[in-house]
């Protein structure tokens, strides 16, 4: 019989501070986090294989393994893996759509197409990770390259920080777009681990459908 915790979140880096908070705040003893560098959503390809070493390591410590990514730009890759390996993950096609649910995130994409969306986690490494990952910092006439087609920047709030909200705002102002607050909560971020939690107790079926 298994010891000790008895579910694997195999999560990208970009969502650890948030579910490591809904593992605290809910008390669920029986999750283990291992993050893989959300570095990776910049070669994307590189995630499905990833995933798979990661559930291939753990399978005989782990009574469940759940993957904390969306499809996060695989094309379908990662649920191929994940349909081969008998793993569920979280839904929907980016961090996106789960924070903020299907229908909103749908009518979000509808009203504005041309819309950049922040996180808190992109609020918190926006500089490294788009005004440097994309080169601004060294290249601003890439600006008008990589923004021309943008109209909005949109954060999708998991946690009221009034600091995270004006580091957003600022953030819009650096890209000249328009800045639209939305807060989101977890979303089915906290609803899909919640319902891993009850899987395990064998109460329901623990599939999160995308």
């Amino acid at each position: 019989m298994l010891q000790g915790p008895s579910v694997l979140v195999i999560a990208c880096g970009a969502l650890a501070r948030e579910i490591t908070a809904l593992i605290r705040a809910n008390r669920w003893d029986e999750f283990v986090v291992q993050c893989l560098p959300a570095e990776l959503h910049n070669t994307p390809d590189k995630i499905p294989s990833a995933v798979r070493t990661k559930i291939q390591d753990a399978r005989s410590r782990y009574r469940t393994i759940f993957v904390a990514y969306a499809d996060c730009g695989t094309g379908g890759l990662l649920d191929a893996v994940l349909d081969e390996e008998g793993v569920e993950r979280l839904p929907g096609a980016h961090c996106y759509e789960f924070y903020a649910g299907h229908k909103t995130f749908q009518t979000l994409s509808e009203s504005e197409p041309g819309t950049f969306y922040l996180t808190d986690f992109l609020v918190r490494h926006f500089d490294r990770l788009v005004i440097v990952g994309l080169g601004l910092d060294k290249h601003p006439e890439l600006h008008e390259m990589y923004f021309a087609n943008y109209k909005k920047l949109t954060y999708l709030c998991q946690v009221e920080d009034p600091k995270l909200l004006d580091q957003a705002e600022q953030a819009a102002q650096r890209l000249g777009l328009t800045f639209e607050y939305r807060f989101t909560g977890y979303g089915l971020l906290e609803q899909s681990l919640r319902n891993v939690r009850v899987g395990i107790d064998g109460q329901i079926d623990h599939r999160i459908l995308a």
